[in-house]
């Protein structure tokens, strides 16, 4: 487990922008890929990192995807991710059960293994570009299975920045 905090407090401090190169794709090709039930933890730049349960659940069809972060990763109240494709675009509704939900169309990209959720929303209160990322997690001696980093970006629209600051990741890994 301390190993695995290491890699997630690790991927908070470095950011990677989506290459120019990355392929527009759908939902129905990152959907299979996160089906199942996940364990790992949750970290954002300024909490320790806390151990979470994620549920992955695609629609028959693989254009609705739907993320279950376990109580206490953030809230109080466990958090919903709804991912639904829409034509090209992806419209993600978050819930979370003490804030107003919130609604963004995004795009979906996929540059060597990695998945990010592109689209222009709102982050703390903040205009931001928003980027989730999907990075798969390579098998090793601990994780036999492997497994994905979750890290969830923003650029702000009202600073100079020019970089992707993490805002949260999450660790999924196959149960043991």
């Amino acid at each position: 487990m301390k190993s695995r905090l290491l890699l997630l407090l690790g991927a908070l401090s470095v950011t990677l922008p989506l290459s120019a190169v990355a392929d527009k794709v759908v939902l129905a090709e990152l959907c299979p890929q996160l089906v199942g039930e996940w364990q790992g933890s949750a970290a954002n730049p300024t909490l320790d990192p806390m151990a979470i349960t994620t549920s992955v659940m695609c629609s028959a069809d693989h254009r609705n995807l739907y993320i279950s972060v376990s109580r206490g990763s953030r809230f109080s109240n466990s958090e919903t991710w709804w991912f639904r494709q829409q034509q090209e675009k992806v419209l993600l509704v978050y819930a979370n059960g003490v804030t107003d939900d919130v609604s963004q169309s995004l795009t979906l990209y996929r540059h060597a293994g990695s998945y990010s959720f592109l689209g222009k929303g709102e982050i703390n209160q903040r205009p931001a570009l928003v980027q989730l990322q999907f990075d798969p997690l390579v098998a090793s001696v601990n994780q036999p299975q492997g497994g994905w980093l979750w890290q969830q970006s923003a650029h702000y629209l009202d600073d100079d920045s020019e970089q992707y600051q993490v805002v949260r990741a999450l660790s999924l890994y196959q149960p043991e």
